[in-house]
């Protein structure tokens, strides 16, 4: 079995679904850091149709924001468990892999313009899911570069199947 310490290029790979059953109850490796740009803040907005200012108008947000910079949206923290995992484990006989749903989700901070995030994971439970399928239950932290509290906290739901 891989080691959990023997990430290949940035991610954990793992050959199947046999194996990827031993990482039940595990602590994942972290995931890298990525920096939340005004950018992708614009773009969440432009996707979700939220333009509330304190996301994408900078002078208000420097004038009138507590924080003095644009916040990126809350969903857009959650948004970003599916691309964190991708980037962080990959089960190699995987051949389809979708969103199942969400348990519980918090947003204990905010997310500052400019911040970096990483993706702090435990596979908390795995089953069967029809034939060829597993649905994976996820305890996400999405942690801020410098903070006590995390941008986000999900019990996150997935389908693979093989």
């Amino acid at each position: 079995m891989v080691e959990l310490q023997d990430k290949i290029m940035g991610k954990l790979e793992i050959e199947n679904f046999e194996e990827f059953r031993k990482l039940e109850g595990k602590q994942l490796p972290e995931s890298d850091w990525m920096i939340v740009t005004q950018e992708m803040i614009n773009d969440f907005a432009k996707a979700t149709g939220d333009f509330q200012w304190i996301h994408v108008d900078l002078e208000k947000a420097k004038k009138h924001s507590p924080f003095k910079k644009p916040v990126a949206h809350g969903f857009m923290s959650v948004s970003l468990l599916s691309k964190m995992l991708g980037d962080s484990i990959q089960v190699k006989s995987a051949q389809m892999g979708v969103n199942y749903g969400l348990n519980k989700v918090r947003f204990p901070n905010p997310v500052l313009v400019d911040s970096r995030l990483r993706l702090v994971c435990r596979i908390s439970k795995i089953e069967n899911y029809g034939d060829t399928g597993l649905k994976v239950t996820w305890n996400c932290t999405v942690e801020i570069e410098g903070s006590e509290k995390p941008a986000c906290v999900a019990e996150f739901l997935s389908l693979m199947f093989e």
